[in-house]
């Protein structure tokens, strides 16, 4: 209970600290650090208040890539009403249950308070739970999940695979991490390949039946809406390789600009798997044979290839959100076999310093994702405010329930009941079969927008000009342009451009942008 209490304290005492940052410059408005969170309350709440799973109440579209995350928000909006502040404050509920799920799992392994304590902090920030927070997205639940997860695969490994509690607990949380994240799917092929290599046929045909299940039947449903298996933001990525052409050539493309040239992956992955390797280099030192060398590094063995497989074929971004479930497993699987480096750590290095100069590595950059975490929420959360929210206040004023075309559409449709076209895909199912097919704006893209906004009778567009590659149609009559102040952490651009779509609003257009009362740090330019 101390080193629970202790661990509590200060997680949450950097989290409160941090929400009063946010705090101060967003004029006491709480804004998440990310759009992309806006796009998760958009949808819940469509779905709650509507019934329709969909960026607007209007139309259906797969834009939540997460959806038990979203369902479960849409939940609490239909039981609690509709408040910004839920995501926030489940996420900290969640992050108070892994508290008590890494205090327990490290308990088995730590007998002191401080030693105890040492593990769950390493482990919460590594993985930069303080921003997984404040940035309201589903990535709090997925770490507790897969700490759940692994807490109940090592019991069930200690009991030699025959204890029906923690066999059920193991495999009850593989049937919601696929929709939690669909980069779960690495993890649940890891496992399998690692328990066939261990002759546990078995349970390497369920971890695949119950991880896959949820997540084919979600596509059926999808696909009967959309058209497409995956949500919008996994189809708008497209396919990594293209079939018709030198499949072996972009293959190595992959392998070389997603891991080797990536230095992402260099920040969060290759000192874990450097220890991982001295560890299997031990065990094989140690005439230990093939199988129980794989017995014994199973989770840490397991959880290298899915570190590989998310670099190779998923995706990793500025704040750390993607692979946090990653960086907090390590932590949990390789702590039971380097204990001595937390209970008597300068004996430990001395001893072992290869091992000792791979965590000092570690911990180095705990300390730079701690710092740059810094920024990442102050200035995220400062840009957010300035930009969507401005857009989104600006649009539920003069254009509530008009049509709009937009690229960062989350706040917007979140705060109002507009008729949206995304550009980008992600809300707008007309865009998404455009965007498969290209990856640029070009001719035609330009030709469809210029067509289809014209005849469903669209008003405004505020976007993201350089986005559009020179290909904004010319019937578009440019009004005003939005500058944010500051360090652009988290936007697309600094700028975002008003155009005109209808040329007979185009005055009112405009008299509304200078009437507007726009927070002090964004600078509009009107053109004249």
């Amino acid at each position: 209970m101390k080193s629970f209490l202790i661990t509590a304290a200060v997680f949450f005492g950097i989290c409160f600290i941090y929400i009063l940052t946010m705090l101060s410059v967003t004029e006491n408005n709480f804004t998440y650090i990310v759009d992309d969170a806006y796009i998760h309350m958009a949808v819940a709440k469509n779905f709650a208040l509507h019934g329709v799973w969909g960026m607007t109440k209007y139309a259906f579209s797969s834009s939540s890539s997460s959806p038990v995350f979203t369902f479960i928000l849409s939940f609490l909006i239909a039981v609690f009403g509709n408040h910004i502040l839920i995501p926030l404050i489940f996420n900290l509920s969640v992050a108070c249950l892994l508290i008590a799920i890494l205090t327990k799992y490290f308990s088995g392994y730590l007998s002191e308070a401080k030693h105890i304590t040492a593990a769950c902090l390493f482990a919460l920030f590594l993985a930069v739970m303080h921003v997984q927070v404040v940035a309201g997205m589903e990535h709090v639940l997925q770490v507790l999940i897969i700490a759940v997860n692994i807490y109940c695969f090592q019991k069930w490994f200690e009991k030699d695979f025959k204890s029906n509690f923690f066999s059920l607990g193991f495999y009850g949380t593989i049937l919601f991490l696929g929709l939690i994240r669909f980069e779960s799917m690495f993890y649940f092929l890891s496992l399998a390949f690692v328990f066939l290599l261990i002759r546990k046929f078995k349970d390497a045909f369920l971890v695949l039946l119950i991880g896959f299940l949820p997540i084919l039947l979600f596509g059926y449903f999808n696909q009967q809406h959309s058209g497409y298996f995956f949500p919008n933001s996994v189809v708008v990525k497209g396919a990594l390789i293209d079939f018709s052409g030198n499949v072996p050539g972009q293959i190595g493309k992959i392998i070389l600009w997603n891991v080797f040239l990536n230095i992402t992956f260099y920040k969060i992955g290759i000192f874990p798997l450097l220890i991982i390797a001295v560890l299997l280099y031990r065990d094989y030192k140690s005439k230990l044979v093939f199988q129980e060398m794989l017995k014994k590094n199973f989770l840490p063995v397991v959880l290298a290839l899915t570190l590989i497989l998310h670099c190779l074929l998923g995706d990793v971004k500025i704040i750390f959100r993607y692979e946090a479930y990653l960086m907090a497993a390590f932590v949990m699987v390789l702590v039971p076999r380097l204990t001595v480096f937390i209970t008597n750590p300068f004996y430990a290095f001395r001893k072992d310093k290869a091992t000792g100069i791979f965590i000092a590595a570690n911990a180095l950059l705990l300390l730079y994702k701690f710092g740059f975490a810094h920024f990442i929420i102050t200035s995220g959360s400062a840009n957010i405010y300035e930009q969507q929210i401005q857009s989104a206040r600006f649009l539920k004023k003069y254009y509530n329930t008009s049509h709009i075309v937009a690229n960062d559409i989350g706040a917007i449709c979140y705060y109002t009941d507009i008729h949206l076209l995304d550009v980008i895909g992600l809300g707008s199912k007309e865009m998404l079969d455009i965007k498969v097919r290209k990856t640029v704006f070009d001719d035609e893209v330009e030709e469809f927008l210029a067509g289809y906004t014209k005849e469903n009778h669209y008003q405004l567009a505020i976007i993201y000009e350089k986005w559009f590659d020179g290909h904004i149609p010319e019937s578009w009559k440019k009004i005003a342009d939005l500058e944010v102040s500051g360090k652009s952490i988290v936007l697309g651009d600094r700028h975002v451009v008003i155009y005109s779509i209808d040329p007979l609003s185009s005055d009112a257009l405009k008299k509304n942008i200078k009437d507007f009362n726009w927070n002090r740090n964004v600078t509009v330019k009107i053109v004249e």
